[in-house]
């Protein structure tokens, strides 16, 4: 570990890395879960979205040894499943949201303590977060735009 290296940041990084594997194993798993219901659109953004933060993975990986840390991921969260295409995308937003509250946290720490690189690496990964987030919410909107509530497995826009 480098001299002085902030263990909050260090903290900020390892969550990083537990939520990101998180959600690669989830928006796999949701991929292969809707291809099942035969939507096979949503199981491509789905899969997109599992190679996207895999490379979030990559970036914080890199970032730690960069910072003399093993990396080390604590703990994988359980996937949860939902009876349908709605269900998925808001536990998805909820999680997106997890990762932007994160994320704003060790940004606005990394500020406070002068760690002008650290906010500026974990600022563009709230960005790319924010904007998943926003992505979703528009999925969402369109769903109920085209009624398929809850309940309707299958719905796809």
């Amino acid at each position: 570990m480098h001299p002085g290296a902030d263990e909050r940041v260090l903290g900020y990084l390892g969550r990083g890395l537990s939520m990101e594997l998180s959600a690669v194993q989830l928006y796999t798993t949701q991929a292969r879960l809707v291809a099942g219901w035969g939507l096979d659109e949503p199981a491509k953004r789905f899969r997109d979205e599992a190679q996207e933060e895999m490379g979030h993975v990559e970036r914080i990986i890199s970032r730690m040894l960069a910072l003399g840390v093993a990396p080390n991921a604590s703990q994988l969260r359980p996937v949860k499943l939902g009876r349908d295409l709605r269900e998925l995308l808001l536990y998805d937003q909820a999680f997106e949201d997890e990762l932007v509250s994160l994320y704003t946290d060790a940004a606005t720490h990394c500020a406070r303590n002068g760690n002008h690189e650290g906010r500026l690496f974990f600022e563009e990964l709230l960005e790319e977060e924010k904007q998943h987030s926003r992505e979703l919410a528009h999925w969402l909107a369109q769903l109920e735009q085209l009624g398929a509530g809850s309940g309707v497995r299958g719905a796809s826009f």
